[in-house]
């Protein structure tokens, strides 16, 4: 069960994943993104703290999410409340280098 809810600020979007991100769940996650994406936006805070799990699929949906913000420079995807297990596996996955982690969504949205 995955319930993703977007926020929409004036220099970023929040995107905020309650529950467990799997094959199952994960193109919800995505469509949740590629959403702002399509709405030309580029800047987007990945709110975790209701996260109790992420597949490999999830990952990649991450991964995904941040090369189609990065790409010419136009944002890229913050990690924010991330769950000590969930750290765990982006650290495992060699993910860590490739988002910056803010401890509360405040900061992370303050950041762009």
């Amino acid at each position: 069960m995955l319930e993703v809810t977007t926020n929409q600020f004036k220099r970023c979007d929040v995107v905020k994943a309650n529950g467990r991100v799997d094959s199952g769940t994960a193109p919800e996650l995505a469509d949740a993104f590629n959403a702002i994406i399509e709405a030309g936006r580029y800047n987007i805070v990945f709110d975790m703290a209701g996260l109790d799990y992420i597949s490999s699929a999830g990952l990649r949906v991450m991964i995904n999410t941040q090369k189609t913000c990065k790409r010419w420079n136009r944002g890229e995807v913050i990690l924010t409340n991330v769950p000590e297990k969930i750290y765990g596996a982006l650290n495992l996955a060699g993910f860590v280098p490739l988002f910056k982690i803010y401890q509360d969504v405040t900061q992370a949205v303050g950041s762009f």
